[in-house]
């Protein structure tokens, strides 16, 4: 099974183009799980609690891997570990070794870095308004120092999908 990541900083349009990827290619797609461990929780979150997010997005991608119809051989996935080493390393200045680990071995096939040339949406999770753009440069600069094959999305829905989908049919053909 091929597995691409949507990725980039917060209100980048990563949800809205991995339920637009689902429905194009008729898949299934592993949500962001930090929103849902988040809403659940009960007081603010602490360091610790990233490691658990990263546990339960790993999970929850296998899980989704496993319920794939047969034939099915794309997985498209909403944020990946990148993401959690990223938040660690910017809120509390390091990234639980583990998590460190999985950046760099867990296999994906493409990722897709979204622009955040969007406009920002308020969300009570949501903590960087106005650093989007540098936290883009951030993001970027992990994938290539990772050496991460990514294409970077821009503009409005529609061409974020037509771009999406033309990077997915060239770098990861589905058979």
């Amino acid at each position: 099974m091929r597995k691409v990541v949507v990725t980039g900083a917060e209100c980048s349009g990563k949800s809205t183009l991995c339920e637009d990827l689902a429905e194009h290619y008729g898949v299934l797609w592993v949500p962001e799980m930090a929103r849902q461990y988040l809403d659940g929780l009960e007081r603010s979150y602490d360091e610790g609690d990233l490691l658990k997010i990263a546990e339960l997005q790993l999970r929850t991608e296998d899980e989704r891997a496993a319920e794939s119809p047969a034939g099915v051989q794309l997985l498209v996935c909403d944020t990946d570990l990148i993401t959690i080493r990223i938040w660690g390393e910017e809120k509390y200045g390091r990234s639980d070794p583990w998590v460190v680990q999985q950046t760099k071995s867990r296999p994906y096939d493409l990722w897709i870095l979204c622009r955040p040339d969007i406009p920002w949406v308020y969300d009570p999770q949501r903590e960087n308004p106005h650093d989007r753009d540098r936290l883009f440069v951030v993001y970027k600069k992990m994938l290539k120092k990772l050496k991460k094959p990514y294409v970077i999305i821009e503009g409005g829905r529609e061409e974020r999908l037509r771009h999406a989908v033309a990077a997915i049919d060239r770098l990861v053909p589905i058979e």
